[in-house]
Protein backbone atom coordinates (compact mmCIF):
# COMPACT_ATOMS: atom_id res chain seq x y z
CA UNK A 1 0.00 0.00 0.00
CA UNK A 2 1.12 3.11 -0.77
CA UNK A 3 2.14 6.44 1.50
CA UNK A 4 -0.63 8.43 -0.04
CA UNK A 5 -3.42 5.31 0.10
CA UNK A 6 -2.22 4.52 3.58
CA UNK A 7 -2.55 8.44 4.21
CA UNK A 8 -6.10 8.86 2.58
CA UNK A 9 -7.26 5.31 4.25
CA UNK A 10 -10.43 5.35 6.07
CA UNK A 11 -9.67 3.13 9.19
CA UNK A 12 -6.38 5.04 9.21
CA UNK A 13 -8.19 8.52 9.79
CA UNK A 14 -10.65 6.53 12.10
CA UNK A 15 -7.63 5.70 14.34
CA UNK A 16 -5.73 8.82 14.02
CA UNK A 17 -9.21 10.86 15.52
CA UNK A 18 -9.67 7.84 18.22
CA UNK A 19 -5.81 8.32 19.03
CA UNK A 20 -6.15 11.92 19.34
CA UNK A 21 -9.40 12.34 21.09
CA UNK A 22 -7.79 9.68 23.81
CA UNK A 23 -4.61 11.55 24.03
CA UNK A 24 -6.21 15.28 24.60
CA UNK A 25 -8.54 13.39 26.93
CA UNK A 26 -5.47 11.64 28.78
CA UNK A 27 -4.19 14.82 29.09
CA UNK A 28 -7.35 16.84 30.68
CA UNK A 29 -7.67 14.31 32.65
CA UNK A 30 -4.28 14.52 34.69
CA UNK A 31 -4.61 18.55 34.61
CA UNK A 32 -7.85 17.79 36.21
CA UNK A 33 -6.79 15.61 38.83
CA UNK A 34 -3.04 17.93 39.45
CA UNK A 35 -6.17 20.78 40.16
CA UNK A 36 -8.44 18.56 42.29
CA UNK A 37 -5.19 17.83 44.32
CA UNK A 38 -3.83 21.42 44.68
CA UNK A 39 -7.73 22.89 45.38
CA UNK A 40 -9.64 22.49 48.87
CA UNK A 41 -12.53 19.90 48.94
CA UNK A 42 -15.78 21.68 48.65
CA UNK A 43 -18.57 20.41 50.26
CA UNK A 44 -21.23 19.52 47.36
CA UNK A 45 -24.25 18.51 49.94
CA UNK A 46 -25.84 21.46 49.48
CA UNK A 47 -25.67 21.19 45.89
CA UNK A 48 -27.30 18.01 45.52
CA UNK A 49 -30.12 18.84 47.97
CA UNK A 50 -30.82 21.80 45.55
CA UNK A 51 -33.83 21.50 42.94
CA UNK A 52 -31.47 23.20 40.31
CA UNK A 53 -28.39 20.73 40.06
CA UNK A 54 -31.75 18.05 39.25
CA UNK A 55 -33.04 20.28 36.95
CA UNK A 56 -29.61 20.69 35.25
CA UNK A 57 -28.89 17.32 35.43
CA UNK A 58 -32.32 16.57 33.62
CA UNK A 59 -31.89 19.31 31.10
CA UNK A 60 -27.90 17.57 30.53
CA UNK A 61 -29.47 14.06 29.69
CA UNK A 62 -32.00 15.02 27.65
CA UNK A 63 -29.30 17.41 25.67
CA UNK A 64 -27.46 13.93 25.32
CA UNK A 65 -29.99 11.90 24.49
CA UNK A 66 -30.87 14.57 21.85
CA UNK A 67 -27.33 14.55 20.39
CA UNK A 68 -27.31 11.09 20.27
CA UNK A 69 -30.86 11.02 18.16
CA UNK A 70 -29.17 13.61 15.45
CA UNK A 71 -26.02 11.73 15.03
CA UNK A 72 -28.57 8.54 14.15
CA UNK A 73 -30.47 11.11 12.13
CA UNK A 74 -27.43 12.17 10.02
CA UNK A 75 -26.31 8.66 9.68
CA UNK A 76 -29.69 7.20 8.02
CA UNK A 77 -29.33 10.28 5.74
CA UNK A 78 -26.07 9.59 4.54
CA UNK A 79 -26.60 5.50 3.42
CA UNK A 80 -29.73 6.96 2.00
CA UNK A 81 -28.10 9.29 0.09
CA UNK A 82 -25.86 6.74 -1.09
CA UNK A 83 -28.34 4.95 -1.99
CA UNK A 84 -27.64 2.12 0.72
CA UNK A 85 -30.64 -0.02 2.53
CA UNK A 86 -31.55 0.97 6.06
CA UNK A 87 -28.52 0.50 8.46
CA UNK A 88 -30.82 0.01 11.53
CA UNK A 89 -33.94 -2.22 11.77
CA UNK A 90 -36.04 0.36 13.96
CA UNK A 91 -38.99 -2.46 14.33
CA UNK A 92 -36.17 -4.90 15.78
CA UNK A 93 -34.95 -2.76 18.20
CA UNK A 94 -38.58 -1.44 18.98
CA UNK A 95 -39.52 -5.27 19.66
CA UNK A 96 -36.38 -6.05 21.78
CA UNK A 97 -36.82 -2.71 23.80
CA UNK A 98 -40.71 -3.86 24.83
CA UNK A 99 -39.32 -7.89 25.24
CA UNK A 100 -36.90 -5.94 27.77
CA UNK A 101 -39.47 -3.79 29.33
CA UNK A 102 -41.33 -6.49 29.99
CA UNK A 103 -38.59 -8.83 31.67
CA UNK A 104 -37.67 -5.69 34.00
CA UNK A 105 -41.07 -4.78 34.64
CA UNK A 106 -41.55 -8.56 36.08
CA UNK A 107 -38.65 -8.71 38.15
CA UNK A 108 -39.59 -5.20 39.39
CA UNK A 109 -43.03 -6.97 40.60
CA UNK A 110 -41.38 -9.42 41.94
CA UNK A 111 -38.70 -7.26 43.90
CA UNK A 112 -41.37 -4.89 45.90
CA UNK A 113 -43.61 -8.28 46.96
CA UNK A 114 -40.24 -9.24 48.80
CA UNK A 115 -38.31 -6.09 49.68
CA UNK A 116 -42.04 -3.92 50.30
CA UNK A 117 -43.84 -6.91 51.35
CA UNK A 118 -41.78 -7.22 53.95
CA UNK A 119 -42.14 -3.88 55.31
CA UNK A 120 -46.47 -4.16 55.61
CA UNK A 121 -47.94 -3.78 58.77
CA UNK A 122 -48.36 -7.37 60.77
CA UNK A 123 -52.08 -9.05 61.46
CA UNK A 124 -54.70 -6.44 62.82
CA UNK A 125 -54.96 -6.76 66.09
CA UNK A 126 -58.64 -5.78 66.01
CA UNK A 127 -61.61 -8.55 64.95
CA UNK A 128 -62.84 -5.88 61.68
CA UNK A 129 -58.93 -5.04 60.83
CA UNK A 130 -59.25 -8.90 60.21
CA UNK A 131 -61.84 -8.82 57.18
CA UNK A 132 -60.60 -5.65 56.14
CA UNK A 133 -57.28 -7.80 55.53
CA UNK A 134 -58.81 -10.37 54.25
CA UNK A 135 -60.41 -8.12 51.49
CA UNK A 136 -56.87 -6.42 50.98
CA UNK A 137 -55.34 -9.73 50.21
CA UNK A 138 -58.01 -10.68 47.80
CA UNK A 139 -58.02 -7.81 45.78
CA UNK A 140 -54.34 -7.58 45.80
CA UNK A 141 -53.82 -11.43 44.25
CA UNK A 142 -56.47 -10.58 41.58
CA UNK A 143 -55.34 -7.25 40.32
CA UNK A 144 -51.78 -9.37 40.33
CA UNK A 145 -52.91 -12.06 38.51
CA UNK A 146 -54.34 -9.23 35.82
CA UNK A 147 -51.04 -7.35 35.27
CA UNK A 148 -48.86 -9.66 34.92
CA UNK A 149 -51.23 -11.72 32.08
CA UNK A 150 -52.35 -8.72 30.63
CA UNK A 151 -48.98 -7.35 30.25
CA UNK A 152 -47.02 -10.35 29.37
CA UNK A 153 -50.22 -10.62 26.57
CA UNK A 154 -48.95 -6.92 25.41
CA UNK A 155 -45.26 -7.07 25.31
CA UNK A 156 -45.18 -10.54 24.25
CA UNK A 157 -47.64 -9.73 21.01
CA UNK A 158 -45.57 -6.72 20.15
CA UNK A 159 -42.80 -8.84 20.59
CA UNK A 160 -43.56 -11.23 18.05
CA UNK A 161 -45.47 -10.02 15.73
CA UNK A 162 -42.98 -7.35 15.00
CA UNK A 163 -43.43 -5.84 11.47
CA UNK A 164 -41.95 -7.79 8.29
CA UNK A 165 -42.00 -7.62 5.22
CA UNK A 166 -42.06 -11.63 4.64
CA UNK A 167 -45.71 -11.63 6.02
CA UNK A 168 -49.22 -9.38 5.85
CA UNK A 169 -51.33 -9.07 9.14
CA UNK A 170 -54.35 -10.37 9.56
CA UNK A 171 -57.44 -8.29 9.81
CA UNK A 172 -59.86 -9.12 12.66
CA UNK A 173 -61.77 -6.20 13.04
CA UNK A 174 -64.51 -8.00 15.76
CA UNK A 175 -65.36 -11.54 17.47
CA UNK A 176 -68.61 -11.25 20.07
CA UNK A 177 -67.25 -13.77 22.06
CA UNK A 178 -64.03 -12.34 22.78
CA UNK A 179 -66.23 -8.97 23.69
CA UNK A 180 -68.24 -11.02 25.84
CA UNK A 181 -65.76 -12.24 27.47
CA UNK A 182 -64.17 -9.38 28.65
CA UNK A 183 -67.02 -7.41 29.41
CA UNK A 184 -68.74 -10.32 31.60
CA UNK A 185 -65.81 -11.93 33.78
CA UNK A 186 -64.29 -8.14 34.88
CA UNK A 187 -68.02 -7.03 35.65
CA UNK A 188 -68.47 -10.70 37.32
CA UNK A 189 -65.22 -9.97 39.60
CA UNK A 190 -65.69 -6.62 40.29
CA UNK A 191 -69.34 -6.83 41.57
CA UNK A 192 -67.95 -9.57 44.34
CA UNK A 193 -64.85 -7.35 45.36
CA UNK A 194 -67.79 -4.67 45.61
CA UNK A 195 -70.31 -6.40 48.07
CA UNK A 196 -67.78 -7.93 49.96
CA UNK A 197 -66.83 -3.77 50.36
CA UNK A 198 -70.19 -3.13 51.42
CA UNK A 199 -71.55 -6.17 53.58
CA UNK A 200 -67.69 -5.42 55.74
CA UNK A 201 -68.73 -1.91 55.70
CA UNK A 202 -72.50 -2.35 57.23
CA UNK A 203 -70.45 -5.17 59.62
CA UNK A 204 -68.12 -3.09 61.15
CA UNK A 205 -70.40 0.55 61.43
CA UNK A 206 -73.84 -1.06 62.11
CA UNK A 207 -73.45 -3.33 65.25
CA UNK A 208 -76.10 -4.67 67.46
CA UNK A 209 -75.15 -3.66 70.91
CA UNK A 210 -74.69 -6.61 73.34
CA UNK A 211 -76.33 -5.57 76.73
CA UNK A 212 -74.11 -7.72 78.62
CA UNK A 213 -70.91 -6.08 77.32
CA UNK A 214 -71.41 -2.58 76.46
CA UNK A 215 -68.68 -0.92 74.82
CA UNK A 216 -66.13 0.91 76.74
CA UNK A 217 -66.56 4.80 75.66
CA UNK A 218 -63.46 7.07 74.74
CA UNK A 219 -63.62 11.06 73.69
CA UNK A 220 -60.41 12.04 71.63
CA UNK A 221 -60.26 15.20 71.14
CA UNK A 222 -57.87 16.69 68.51
CA UNK A 223 -56.13 20.24 67.92
CA UNK A 224 -52.67 21.32 66.75
CA UNK A 225 -50.82 19.47 67.38
CA UNK A 226 -51.79 17.29 70.33
CA UNK A 227 -54.56 14.51 71.00
CA UNK A 228 -56.71 15.16 74.74
CA UNK A 229 -58.22 11.71 75.68
CA UNK A 230 -61.32 11.77 78.15
CA UNK A 231 -62.28 8.43 80.00
CA UNK A 232 -65.78 7.98 81.68
CA UNK A 233 -66.03 8.04 85.01
CA UNK A 234 -68.24 5.11 87.16
CA UNK A 235 -70.93 5.82 85.37
CA UNK A 236 -69.26 4.49 81.87
CA UNK A 237 -71.15 7.51 79.87
CA UNK A 238 -68.54 10.29 78.64
CA UNK A 239 -70.09 13.25 79.14
CA UNK A 240 -71.47 16.24 76.61
CA UNK A 241 -69.39 19.56 75.94
CA UNK A 242 -69.89 22.55 74.40
CA UNK A 243 -67.60 24.87 72.16
CA UNK A 244 -68.85 27.87 74.00
CA UNK A 245 -67.80 26.57 77.27
CA UNK A 246 -64.06 26.53 76.35
CA UNK A 247 -61.83 28.91 78.21
CA UNK A 248 -58.30 28.71 79.82
CA UNK A 249 -59.49 26.35 82.30
CA UNK A 250 -62.20 24.39 80.63
CA UNK A 251 -59.97 23.90 77.80
CA UNK A 252 -62.11 20.80 75.99
CA UNK A 253 -65.74 22.77 76.54
CA UNK A 254 -66.90 20.28 79.25
CA UNK A 255 -70.42 20.90 80.05
CA UNK A 256 -70.26 20.44 83.84
CA UNK A 257 -74.37 20.93 84.02
CA UNK A 258 -74.25 17.15 82.68
CA UNK A 259 -74.03 15.24 85.83
CA UNK A 260 -72.36 12.59 83.32
CA UNK A 261 -69.44 14.83 82.80
CA UNK A 262 -68.38 15.30 86.55
CA UNK A 263 -66.41 11.94 87.38
CA UNK A 264 -64.69 11.80 83.35
CA UNK A 265 -61.22 11.30 83.91
CA UNK A 266 -58.12 12.44 81.29
CA UNK A 267 -54.89 10.21 80.15
CA UNK A 268 -51.66 11.11 78.77
CA UNK A 269 -52.15 7.79 77.11
CA UNK A 270 -54.84 5.23 75.59
CA UNK A 271 -55.32 2.22 77.60
CA UNK A 272 -57.80 -0.32 76.15
CA UNK A 273 -58.85 -4.04 77.74
CA UNK A 274 -58.21 -6.86 75.23
CA UNK A 275 -61.32 -8.56 74.18
CA UNK A 276 -63.81 -5.85 75.22
CA UNK A 277 -65.57 -3.42 72.86
CA UNK A 278 -64.39 0.28 72.60
CA UNK A 279 -66.46 3.09 71.46
CA UNK A 280 -64.25 5.77 70.17
CA UNK A 281 -65.92 9.47 70.13
CA UNK A 282 -63.99 12.15 68.08
CA UNK A 283 -63.64 14.90 67.61
CA UNK A 284 -61.70 18.48 66.59
CA UNK A 285 -61.32 21.97 67.82
CA UNK A 286 -59.82 23.87 65.04
CA UNK A 287 -59.16 22.17 62.03
CA UNK A 288 -59.91 18.70 60.05
CA UNK A 289 -57.73 15.53 61.27
CA UNK A 290 -57.51 12.37 60.58
CA UNK A 291 -57.49 9.89 63.80
CA UNK A 292 -55.45 6.83 62.58
CA UNK A 293 -54.53 3.71 64.05
CA UNK A 294 -52.96 1.24 61.41
CA UNK A 295 -52.44 -1.64 63.44
CA UNK A 296 -56.09 -1.95 64.71
CA UNK A 297 -57.17 -1.00 61.14
CA UNK A 298 -58.86 2.54 62.16
CA UNK A 299 -58.86 5.53 60.57
CA UNK A 300 -61.56 8.33 60.31
CA UNK A 301 -61.74 12.07 60.18
CA UNK A 302 -61.83 14.25 62.93
CA UNK A 303 -64.04 17.36 61.85
CA UNK A 304 -64.65 20.22 63.79
CA UNK A 305 -68.39 21.07 65.04
CA UNK A 306 -69.70 17.13 64.65
CA UNK A 307 -68.73 13.53 66.37
CA UNK A 308 -67.63 10.96 64.73
CA UNK A 309 -68.28 7.63 66.04
CA UNK A 310 -66.29 4.23 65.57
CA UNK A 311 -66.41 0.76 67.61
CA UNK A 312 -63.93 -1.59 67.43
CA UNK A 313 -62.13 -4.64 69.69
CA UNK A 314 -58.56 -5.12 70.27
CA UNK A 315 -57.65 -8.98 70.17
CA UNK A 316 -54.16 -8.71 70.77
CA UNK A 317 -51.92 -7.14 73.70
CA UNK A 318 -49.43 -5.38 73.53
CA UNK A 319 -46.87 -8.01 74.97
CA UNK A 320 -48.66 -10.32 72.63
CA UNK A 321 -47.68 -8.19 69.72
CA UNK A 322 -43.92 -7.84 71.25
CA UNK A 323 -43.85 -11.76 70.62
CA UNK A 324 -45.40 -11.50 67.35
CA UNK A 325 -43.13 -9.23 65.90
CA UNK A 326 -40.28 -10.22 67.79
CA UNK A 327 -39.66 -6.44 69.08
CA UNK A 328 -39.42 -5.87 72.64
CA UNK A 329 -39.75 -1.88 72.32
CA UNK A 330 -42.84 -2.33 69.85
CA UNK A 331 -46.02 -0.28 70.75
CA UNK A 332 -49.21 0.82 69.10
CA UNK A 333 -49.76 4.38 68.25
CA UNK A 334 -52.57 6.42 66.97
CA UNK A 335 -51.43 9.53 64.69
CA UNK A 336 -52.64 12.41 63.11
CA UNK A 337 -52.76 10.37 58.87
CA UNK A 338 -54.00 14.55 57.72
CA UNK A 339 -51.44 17.03 56.60
CA UNK A 340 -52.70 19.45 58.98
CA UNK A 341 -49.65 21.98 59.87
CA UNK A 342 -45.90 22.42 60.80
CA UNK A 343 -46.24 20.53 63.58
CA UNK A 344 -48.34 17.45 62.08
CA UNK A 345 -45.26 14.83 62.55
CA UNK A 346 -45.94 15.00 66.41
CA UNK A 347 -49.01 14.45 66.68
CA UNK A 348 -48.84 10.99 68.29
CA UNK A 349 -50.09 8.69 71.42
CA UNK A 350 -48.62 5.82 72.67
CA UNK A 351 -51.97 2.90 72.86
CA UNK A 352 -51.39 0.01 75.41
CA UNK A 353 -53.71 -2.98 75.26
CA UNK A 354 -53.47 -4.74 78.67
CA UNK A 355 -55.52 -7.70 80.65
CA UNK A 356 -59.29 -6.56 82.23
CA UNK A 357 -57.06 -6.86 85.61
CA UNK A 358 -54.45 -4.31 84.05
CA UNK A 359 -56.75 -1.77 82.68
CA UNK A 360 -58.88 -1.54 86.19
CA UNK A 361 -55.81 -0.73 88.03
CA UNK A 362 -54.57 1.75 85.64
CA UNK A 363 -58.13 3.57 85.52
CA UNK A 364 -58.13 4.10 89.25
CA UNK A 365 -55.64 6.16 89.31
CA UNK A 366 -56.67 8.30 86.94
CA UNK A 367 -57.56 12.05 88.08
CA UNK A 368 -61.03 13.69 86.95
CA UNK A 369 -61.29 16.44 84.52
CA UNK A 370 -63.22 18.52 86.96
CA UNK A 371 -61.18 20.75 89.44
CA UNK A 372 -62.00 23.14 92.05
CA UNK A 373 -61.30 25.87 89.32
CA UNK A 374 -63.79 24.36 87.27
CA UNK A 375 -66.08 23.75 90.18
CA UNK A 376 -65.94 27.81 91.39
CA UNK A 377 -66.64 28.43 87.20
CA UNK A 378 -69.75 26.14 86.90
CA UNK A 379 -70.78 27.03 90.26
CA UNK A 380 -70.30 23.79 91.80
CA UNK A 381 -69.64 22.96 95.53
CA UNK A 382 -65.58 22.42 95.75
CA UNK A 383 -64.70 19.08 97.49
CA UNK A 384 -64.06 19.41 100.61
CA UNK A 385 -60.62 18.86 102.30
CA UNK A 386 -60.25 15.38 103.81
CA UNK A 387 -61.30 15.46 107.68
CA UNK A 388 -58.86 14.24 109.80
CA UNK A 389 -59.92 11.94 112.36
CA UNK A 390 -59.62 12.60 116.21
CA UNK A 391 -57.37 9.62 116.83
CA UNK A 392 -54.92 10.87 113.81
CA UNK A 393 -54.64 14.50 115.87
CA UNK A 394 -53.92 12.50 119.20
CA UNK A 395 -51.61 10.93 117.83
CA UNK A 396 -49.70 13.14 115.97
CA UNK A 397 -49.87 15.75 119.08
CA UNK A 398 -48.54 12.97 121.01
CA UNK A 399 -45.52 12.12 118.42
CA UNK A 400 -44.67 15.82 118.53
CA UNK A 401 -44.35 16.10 122.73
CA UNK A 402 -42.57 13.12 122.57
CA UNK A 403 -40.03 14.43 120.38
CA UNK A 404 -39.81 18.11 122.42
CA UNK A 405 -39.25 16.26 125.57
CA UNK A 406 -36.29 14.03 123.50
CA UNK A 407 -35.31 17.30 122.48
CA UNK A 408 -34.87 19.14 126.01
CA UNK A 409 -32.73 16.17 127.77
CA UNK A 410 -30.16 16.43 125.26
Amino acid sequence: MSLRKFITNKTTAALAVLITVFANTSVFAQDAAAGAAAAPKVDMGEVYKSVIFYILVFLAVCLFIAIIGKAIKVYELSREAQGKPVGINWNRVHASLFALFLVIGLYGVYWEYTVHGAMLLPDAASEHGKKIDEMFNLTLIITTIVFVVTHILLFGFSYIYKYSAKRKAYYYPHNNTIEKIWTIVPALVLTVLVLMGFLTWRSIFFKVEDPNNKPLQIEVTSEQFKWSIRYPGADGIVGNKNYKLTTATNTLGIDFKDINSRDDEMADEMVLPVGKPVKLILTSKDVIHSFYMPHFRVQLNTVPGMRTIFEFTPTKTTAEMQQETNDPNFKYLFLCAKICGSGHYNMQKVVRVVSEAEYKTWIAEQKTYLNDDLRKQFNLPVAPAPVKSVADSAAKDSAAVKTNQMALNK
